[in-house]
């Protein structure tokens, strides 16, 4: 076993993103196993989700102003976030690329929880107030 995996630990995630626009507010929640690991100060998460289009792989990066979210998969994404900051980041999807800014308000990670409040727009257009709660335990076997 190589030390890699053994710092890998198997995880239930919930990931709750609550979505507030001017048409009010919608909730998507998604519960999906994945991994927990800590490599140079920073937090990760990774996890795959299953789609019409295709698997996604997803990895959630935290340090303690910043957050990274890659995608990858049947949908790439780069959403970069540092508290106060607006960052550019990167949609894609079979038909186009879309560039995309975040605008981080709140930005937590504590045990078991990474909690994330941002503006969101999508080609320059806003796409509303985003809060994203991911909560994960470790997946006792």
């Amino acid at each position: 076993m190589s030390n890699l995996s053994a710092t890998e630990i198997p995880m239930k995630i919930n990931v709750k993103t609550t979505i507030h626009q001017q048409e009010g507010s919608e909730t998507i929640e998604l519960k999906v196993f994945g991994r927990y690991f800590e490599k140079d100060g920073a937090a990760f998460l990774k996890y795959e989700e299953v789609l019409e289009e295709g698997t996604v792989r997803t990895i959630v990066k935290v340090t303690p102003d910043e957050a990274l979210i890659l995608r990858g998969g049947a949908v790439k994404m780069r959403l970069p976030f540092k508290l106060h900051k607006k960052l550019r980041g990167s949609y894609e999807m079979p038909f186009g690329v879309f560039e995309t800014m975040t605008l981080t308000r709140r930005l937590e990670h504590t045990k078991g929880l990474i909690d994330i409040l941002y503006d969101f727009t999508m080609q320059g257009s806003p796409a509303g107030t985003y809060h994203l709660e991911i909560t994960f335990q470790e997946d006792e076997k």
